[in-house]
């Protein structure tokens, strides 16, 4: 089960994996019942059908735990292990991950709702409002769901695992709150200001995955090392604040005070101003007024941003790599725990020997074989697994040693065997099929993909400054024609050469050949539509899309299938597949960032909704009329009013995420700074300062910590690799492998020690 520091346990509970009708012994005075021991006689799977069954049954899902990192400590007796299957099969986790995404899902729908499509105030239409009880009895199901959950895992864990677990406790109140919540809600027709429960909505994300709980105890335990640098951050621009305030006090002479009047006129302004020039969002706007009277002033900003941006900010990153990855280690160091847990303890379930025996267990193959044939897994994993039992079907037994070392397979890549080539006997087809084989026509093939986009790309510029009348869209398309059928020629005879298993067995092929059989469908369709090459007809207005259209989407398209270079230059195939790496594997760290800014967002709703308004008629107010509406407004250069960012606002669900993205990338976002400040009061800063440290100098800086940590781990296992390697191995990078050499193997005292405080799998050495 996903819960927190289940390994440490102290205390034992009541037996759930014993069989009917036995009579069970442990050892003199312990007073805990043993459930693989009768009488001090080994347990051996003779003893009947019902006790192989259990035993396999145990096996399995100890098993599956070891290889999803999950915790043992959860029951173990039939119908327990029956509910625990079902719980963690690939409907029941879809199930609930669908339903933690519809109730986050509901803050777009629900009041005030993002269902426009505009998020601007000066073009939006009035959105859809859901009637009451709508969104209400969406989350209701939702709520119904989870607590549901919450009773499966708590069943499945016990009562004393329950207790010890924070994270239940914790789902148990946040459910309890919102279902209090919902109610008031009702009760109030739907009408109340704050609607709390939206804001511990995703906790039900948190608490669904292990991974999430564990970036987010390292992020906990990262904070310290984080705030000292920010300390010392805030230090160095409060010394540089004072310092400007001094620097650029009011003279008598107005034509000195550019500096003062702009930046450092007060405090929260000077403070202001140098923290938006340590993103350098404001440079080199905000030393213009000071350099244009004295080239001298440019060493206060100069060394301002060195120490503060240059040193502090990147000294910053690198605590926050390496803090977080000596954290995230620990974390990963206790799944390796895990699954060597699982593994050790499904080998003395299957094993069953009695103290007196201890040096001499082991486990028959054709048990360890029906066991395998049962346990869910990917199906080269069952393969590699098997295929290493099998080595011992000579012996008939394996020990403890040996079967922990065959499910080292798990770490091991996949190597991708591709189909044999088709045999031909004419000597002439052989010959063919050797040179349409050779990898000189891959490289063929990307220099006429290159030629044909260097021929877009030469119309493109020469059309850029013509109209859609002027255009030739003959010409290109007779071009792309050509090579469209080079493209054909080339997938049909390397079809020819490695057969139709062996050409999709590769995955650049197959994304070739969907590209390439897409351009000559839509090459035919202008064949039909327009009787390509007449070109004296004018079918500027024919069908659907005109032939200018179509030409661009072709043109597109050809742009894109010039991609598949990329796994034929091997830096450029690593850099590829760390990406595609990022998406499968960082889902925590994004769920992470998700959360923050879900909360955020909703704290935005709060305390910015409407604060921000055009007035009316604003298109036809001049920069003068509009000064008169509202002292508030103000059409300077650079602020809110001015760049027109109106659809960036409070207003919504949706434009409150986008307004965070855009102050996360950290352009311009003194604008917001001082719009919101100005319309509401100078105390807004603190909520973007917050919204900044947390995403922009934080969170970023994780994600760059991982995405080095996991291109270098990519980089070194490929680096003796050839191209043809890298596309034969699947890397199957995540986590735990990609901190594997520095993970410290568990002793087998240190299991042994574990098995003994499983709360419900007491086993008798």
């Amino acid at each position: 089960m996903e819960t927190n520091g289940l390994l440490a346990v102290n205390e034992a509970s009541e037996e759930y994996g014993s069989l009917p009708g036995r009579e069970q012994a442990g050892a003199p005075g312990s007073g805990r019942r043993r459930s693989h021991a009768y009488g001090g006689r080994p347990c051996g799977v003779e003893r009947g059908t019902d006790a192989e069954e259990l035993y396999i049954q145990q096996a399995v899902v100890l098993i599956e735990d070891a290889m999803q990192y999950r915790s043992i400590n959860h029951r173990v007796d039939a119908r327990s292990l029956h509910l625990y299957r079902w719980y963690y099969s690939s409907i029941c986790q879809w199930g609930l991950g669908l339903t933690i995404a519809v109730v986050l899902l509901l803050a777009f729908v629900e009041r005030p709702s993002s269902l426009s499509i505009s998020s601007d105030p000066r073009h939006r239409s009035a959105p859809w409002e859901p009637p009451c009880g709508f969104t209400e009895g969406i989350e209701m199901v939702c709520l119904v769901v989870f607590c549901l959950d919450l009773a499966v895992k708590g069943y499945l864990i016990g009562w004393e695992e329950f207790r010890k677990s924070k994270w239940l406790i914790a789902y148990t109140v946040v459910i309890s709150f919102s279902f209090i919540d919902w109610v008031l809600s009702v009760s109030m027709a739907c009408d109340e200001k704050l609607r709390v429960r939206r804001l511990i909505r995703p906790f039900f994300l948190l608490q669904n995955s292990s991974m999430m709980k564990k970036t987010l105890k390292c992020i906990k335990r990262t904070l310290p090392e984080i705030a000292s640098v920010i300390l010392l951050l805030a230090l160095h621009l409060c010394l540089f604040t004072m310092i400007g305030m001094l620097l650029f006090a009011k003279s008598e002479d107005p034509k000195m005070n550019g500096e003062w009047k702009l930046h450092f006129r007060d405090l929260p302004t000077s403070l202001t101003s140098l923290l938006v020039l340590l993103t350098t969002a404001n440079n080199p706007d905000v030393m213009i007024p000071a350099y244009s009277l004295n080239r001298a002033y440019s060493i206060f900003f100069v060394t301002f941003s060195v120490i503060g941006t240059y040193c502090l900010m990147n000294l910053l990153t690198a605590i926050i790599y390496n803090q977080f990855r000596g954290y995230l280690l620990m974390s990963v160091q206790t799944s390796i725990i895990r699954r060597r847990l699982g593994i050790r303890a499904a080998f003395q379930v299957l094993s069953c020997q009695g103290a007196q025996q201890a040096a001499e267990e082991h486990v028959a193959v054709e048990l360890v074989l029906k066991t395998m044939a049962r346990v869910q897994m990917k199906t080269y994993y069952r393969e590699a697994l098997t295929n290493e039992v099998h080595k011992y079907a000579d012996v008939g037994y394996m020990d403890r040693e040996q079967f922990r070392k065959i499910f080292d397979e798990l770490d091991k890549d996949c190597i991708k065997e591709h189909p044999p080539l088709p045999q031909y006997q004419s000597p002439v087809l052989q010959k063919f099929q050797v040179v349409f084989s050779h990898y000189f026509l891959t490289i063929l093939g990307n220099a006429v993909a290159l030629a044909n986009v260097m021929c877009i790309c030469t119309v493109l510029v020469l059309n850029a400054e013509k109209s859609t009348a002027e255009r030739d869209n003959y010409m290109i398309e007779i071009i792309n024609l050509c090579f469209i059928l080079y493209y054909l020629f080339e997938v049909c005879v390397k079809i020819f050469a490695f057969g139709w298993k062996g050409y999709l067995s590769y995955r650049n092929n197959i994304f070739d050949c969907f590209l390439t059989v897409l351009l000559l469908v839509l090459q035919i369709t202008i064949f039909v539509t327009y009787r390509l090459p007449f070109s004296q007809w004018d079918p500027s207005s024919h069908g659907m899309l005109s032939l200018w259209e179509m030409v661009r989407l072709i043109n597109m398209l050809i742009v894109f299938r010039f991609l598949r270079i990329i796994p034929d230059i091997k830096l450029m195939s690593l850099v590829a597949s760390t990406l595609l790496d990022l998406l499968k594997n960082l889902r925590a760290f994004a769920g992470i960032l998700m959360v923050v800014y879900y909360v955020f967002a909703v704290f935005g709703i709060w305390l910015f909704e409407g604060s921000i308004t055009p007035p009316s008629e604003m298109s036809v107010l001049s920069n003068t009329s509009m000064e008169n509406v509202t002292s508030n407004f103000s059409m300077q250069c650079g602020t809110y009013e001015q760049l027109e960012y109106w659809p960036n606002n409070f207003d919504d669900f949706a434009a409150a995420i986008m307004l965070l993205y855009n102050v996360m990338v950290v352009n311009n976002w003194q604008a917001f700074l001082e719009a919101y400040s100005r319309h509401t009061t100078d105390w807004s800063k603190i909520y973007f300062v917050c919204w900044w440290l947390t995403s922009s100098v934080m969170w970023v800086n994780l994600f760059v910590a991982v995405i080095l940590e996991n291109f270098i781990y990519k980089w070194d296992r490929s680096h003796s690799c050839s191209v043809t390697d890298v596309e034969r191995i699947r890397y199957e990078t995540s986590v735990q492998l990609m901190f594997r050499e520095q993970i410290q193997e568990p002793t087998e005292e240190e299991l042994l020690c574990q098995l003994n405080l499983h709360p419900h799998l007491h086993l008798h050495w």
